[in-house]
């Protein structure tokens, strides 16, 4: 088996499970930019101790490079879990990140979100650097 059997993609405007990766299509090379990837853009994502977005992770693969660079790890750890129940605690996390990159030269942001019910997902940006 491999992963790629695995992941799953689609339109984020249709599925609430699609990582929606935000940056720039044109950047300064060496110059920081703002990218924020988040689940559930178009259609919330349910955020409860039984259907959660457990993780988010980005990574760049530049162009003529053979393997992808990890950007970050982003781990989402209160889902209303509490001693006294399901969905009674006082903090839920949003799959919701906002990271700053600087690029030296063009290709492509890649992230994967996991959902604790519906497994793996994946989506891509291409980046052009000037």
């Amino acid at each position: 088996m491999r992963f790629e059997s695995l992941m799953q993609s689609g339109d984020w405007k249709g599925e609430k499970h699609v990582p929606v990766i935000e940056a720039p299509e044109d950047v300064t090379s060496g110059e920081v930019f703002t990218v924020t990837v988040s689940v559930g853009k178009e259609i919330p994502h349910p955020n409860t101790t039984e259907h959660h977005i457990r993780w988010i992770k980005l990574f760049f693969k530049g162009e003529g490079e053979k393997f992808p660079f990890e950007i970050g790890s982003y781990e989402f750890n209160a889902h209303g879990e509490h001693v006294n129940g399901p969905n009674t605690g006082p903090a839920y996390s949003e799959p919701y990140v906002i990271t700053k990159v600087k690029l030296t030269k063009s290709g492509t942001l890649l992230a994967m979100s996991y959902c604790n019910i519906h497994g793996l997902w994946e989506s891509s940006k291409e980046v052009k650097v000037k």
